[in-house]
């Protein structure tokens, strides 16, 4: 790989991977409207500000004697400057909390995850990247990248998930800076705070799609770039206010109607949180637990899940 392209990968990535990793956390058919692409811009394109009066998801978890274990926080990983989202039960359950639990704990450590994500994109000797998507995305594709304003040699050098992921930045509102994660992992300082995966395991998850997944990865990723343009802080809206019925069918639109897609991002790792989750609950140490708000809702998300399991689960408002 030249120097050029390292210089310009680690750059695009330090500018964007705070949103990119979040791409798995509430699925990348949600990406474009909930803002969790690379963009500096913190501008709103809907014109019906201000936001929803602040009510995000956040669930009270209780044994089988009403005792109370510890709590799920639904997060989103980037959001504009002036949205207030601390209501004083969030307040209160970040203080009573004994440790923070997140997706990946190094958030913020970007020259490691960098090394990472640079190690896992690029392979040699690909074809344009607009020759690999169907012809009817080829436009839309060709005005992303034009958009984008980086080098094509580089996005060809990108695997089909990487070129994705620096796409569907392009647009979206809100600055990781602002992020939910990131606020909560600095309130947490000098207490335990750990993470369900690494940077490696997250990204991998992409990585390790099927071809023809990740093919089907950058062509929804592209036709959800130009089919969300007039109303792309629909999610985001929705978390501020815990619109469970908006932010649910995010997790099966789009792109996340393709099933593998939607286990390897969704389903299969909130089966692995759960596994590591459980231990913790029981163990006597109250966790807050604080993950995109896609893992906590619907029949297969962790809230539903917990219920199965024989805990009491509800939504403190």
């Amino acid at each position: 790989m030249s120097a050029h392209a390292a210089s310009f990968s680690y750059a695009a990535f330090n500018r964007g991977y705070d949103w990119l990793v979040r791409a798995v956390a509430f699925g990348l058919a949600a990406l474009l409207m909930l803002g969790l692409g690379a963009c500096d811009s913190e501008t709103q394109t809907n014109e019906t500000a201000p936001y929803p009066a602040a009510n995000p998801l956040l669930y009270e978890v209780a044994n089988a004697q009403g005792e109370v274990e510890g709590w799920l926080f639904g997060t989103i990983h980037a959001l504009p400057a002036d949205v207030a989202w601390r209501t004083p039960a969030v307040e209160e359950v970040m203080a009573e909390a004994d440790l923070l639990i997140v997706e990946v704990a190094s958030l913020g450590q970007n020259d490691e995850v960098a090394e990472v994500f640079l190690e896992l994109s690029q392979s040699p000797g690909l074809p344009p990247l607009i020759e690999r998507v169907a012809p009817q995305f080829r436009e839309d594709l060709d005005a992303m990248i034009d958009e984008l304003g980086t080098s094509r040699a580089i996005l060809r050098s990108s695997e089909d998930w990487a070129a994705a992921i620096m796409l569907a930045r392009l647009d979206a509102p809100g600055d990781p800076r602002y992020g939910v994660d990131r606020a909560l992992i600095t309130g947490f300082k000098g207490r335990k705070i750990s993470g369900f995966e690494t940077a490696r395991e997250q990204l991998g998850i992409f990585d390790q799609l099927a071809s023809q997944d990740q093919r089907a990865l950058l062509e929804g990723t592209v036709e959800d770039w130009a089919s969300s343009t007039d109303n792309r802080d629909k999610l985001v809206r929705a978390w501020i206010a815990g619109d469970v019925q908006t932010l649910e069918a995010a997790t099966s639109e789009g792109i996340m109607a393709d099933p593998q897609i939607r286990e390897a991002l969704l389903d299969d790792r909130n089966r692995d949180w759960l596994k590591q989750l459980e231990p913790i609950l029981d163990d006597g140490p109250k966790p807050l637990v604080a993950v995109g708000a896609a893992h906590l809702v619907g029949p297969d998300g962790l809230a539903e899940q917990l219920k199965q399991r024989g805990f009491t689960v509800t939504r403190v408002q």
